[in-house]
């Protein structure tokens, strides 16, 4: 057990007044797109378009604005390379608090950059998080600095279950929120909030598959943890003390999402709701979008907590989405290697117009005859079918064509 308190709906609704006016109140919407495809009446809350682009300004807010005089004076610390340290940053600089941020060495020096552009001192130390949180620990004894975590303290949790007011403000019919979880925060004080207001409204936690460290703490369970995800925001190793003992009290079920299902919310959110969001944000999402037999008829909201992914991942995830359309492929077509293949390739793409974006030969690097070539062809289609057009032309044409898939 800890011997912090667990905030309260009271709390919750304190928070809510305190950080009034200097967190955006995001919409909660209905996608109509969504809830079709899911079979469910699906609403999304778009944390997202805060300031910095994510859900935790308001445990940060609400945090900051209880601290002493004192305290305020002389700042607070924290270990983050992620949005609890761009909140913490742009609002200790809004309200005249020295914040320091102890990140990583290894930190992207974007992140380095984007936390010190709102005003906060960032230190680099150690190989690894766990090295930063022990100095940053460290600087709070040394220096008498206010320690703000980023999910296990009951001013953070109260912050973020401010999310919950108002999405059950905006669609009180909602019989079910759909959370992500990482340390627990954001599903903590939403579910404190939204099981005070509806008893009956259950709430669902998702995590990363690769990360499902709340699941096994709640439930007992052993699966590995660990892996490369795109729902950075979430992969936590150990989930917060008091977190889990508000999870185990409240949260009604954990499921885990895999990361294929990931990057196609995020596509989907893209492409229908043409705003961007970050993997963890997603993770809601794409859990339905797994699942939507467990969600069916019923009336969901989930919370897109996070914008910030980056530019360049985000075109991958784009991409690898319209391959797995069937839209762009890559086709490996064995050939002779002789004047006027290609313009016969070439031909059959033409004739079901189908754009060729990039070729590629290969004639050393390959187990086929020296006389035969290996012509690699990228190309883009209205859809699917298209491709599957080419193929059987290419076919027809005595060429053996082999087509790259993702899993």
């Amino acid at each position: 057990m800890t011997n912090l308190t667990a905030p309260t709906l009271d709390d919750i609704r304190a928070a809510a007044r305190r950080i009034e006016g200097a967190v955006v109140r995001t919409p909660t919407l209905l996608s109509r797109s969504l809830s079709d495809m899911i079979g469910a009446e699906v609403w999304l809350k778009f944390e997202n378009l805060q300031f910095t682009a994510a859900y935790k300004e308001r445990g940060a807010l609400n945090k900051l604005l209880q601290l002493s005089p004192d305290h305020r004076a002389k700042g607070v610390v924290t270990a983050s390379a992620g949005n609890h340290a761009q909140a913490l940053a742009y609002h200790g600089h809004r309200l005249g608090i020295p914040v320091t941020i102890v990140m990583p060495e290894a930190t992207p020096m974007m992140k380095v950059t984007q936390t010190e552009g709102h005003g906060a001192t960032v230190i680099l130390h150690g190989a690894m998080f766990d090295d930063a949180y022990a100095y940053a620990c460290e600087l709070e004894l040394e220096r008498d600095l206010v320690f703000v975590h980023a999910f296990d303290d009951p001013a953070v949790i109260a912050g973020q279950g401010t999310i919950a007011l108002e999405m059950l403000a905006d669609a009180p019919d909602l019989d079910l929120l759909v959370v992500p979880i990482g340390g627990g925060g954001l599903i903590s004080g939403m579910a404190t909030a939204a099981k005070a207001i509806k008893p009956g409204i259950e709430v669902v936690g998702i995590e990363a598959e690769l990360y499902p460290s709340m699941k096994n703490v709640v439930e007992g369970g052993h699966w590995p943890i660990g892996g490369d995800t795109i729902a950075e925001g979430i992969a936590v190793k150990e989930p917060g003390v008091l977190t889990r003992e508000i999870i185990g009290a409240l949260v009604d079920d954990i499921r885990l999402v895999a990361e294929r299902d990931i990057e196609h919310a995020v596509a989907l959110l893209v492409a229908i709701e043409k705003t961007v969001v970050e993997g963890a944000g997603a993770a809601g999402l794409a859990a339905m979008l797994a699942e939507p037999g467990r969600y069916a008829g019923r009336k969901v909201g989930t919370v897109l907590c996070g914008g910030n992914i980056d530019t360049h991942l985000l075109a991958n995830v784009l991409v690898r989405e319209l391959v797995r359309s069937g839209r762009v492929a890559r086709l490996a077509i064995l050939a002779p290697d002789r004047p006027g293949v290609l313009v016969r390739i070439a031909e059959c793409f033409l004739q079901h117009r189908v754009n060729i974006i990039e070729v590629h030969h290969q004639r050393i690097f390959t187990t086929l005859p020296a006389k035969d070539t290996l012509i690699e062809v990228e190309c883009e289609a209205r859809d699917a079918a298209a491709v599957d057009r080419v193929i059987e032309a290419l076919g027809e044409a005595q060429f053996r064509v082999e087509r790259s898939l993702l899993d």
